[in-house]
């Protein structure tokens, strides 16, 4: 006697919510698609866009560190929009000589 009978059909789950259960296991599921923020604003810089959130712009320091306004939602309107006119034309300036300073840097040693 053979067991081939046996052997040839495969073992069906027992409950079809177990395969699915085994399914979600195996595959992670999708993460939820993003959320339209509201008060949060989009401007050009450098031809890429900056998003600015609730936490306000990013100040580049002179010394290349990445630090933010701290009272940027006590800010009115008015100052805001004042801060961002200075801030971008204060961040390309600084990023601009930390780049010759790094071409310096780089090309002397």
């Amino acid at each position: 006697m053979s067991d081939s009978t046996n052997s040839a059909n495969p073992p069906t789950p027992q409950d079809p919510q177990d395969q699915t259960s085994q399914d979600s296991n195996r595959t992670p599921l999708p993460l939820p698609a993003p959320t339209a923020e509201e008060g949060t604003t989009q401007i050009n810089v450098g031809g890429q866009a900056v998003k600015l959130d609730h936490l306000g712009p990013l100040v580049v320091n002179k010394d290349g560190t990445l630090s933010r306004i701290a009272n940027w939602e006590q800010m009115a309107d008015i100052e805001k929009q004042n801060t961002l006119r200075i801030l971008v034309k204060r961040n390309q300036l600084r990023t601009e000589a930390l780049k010759k300073k790094a071409d310096v840097e780089g090309n002397g040693a």
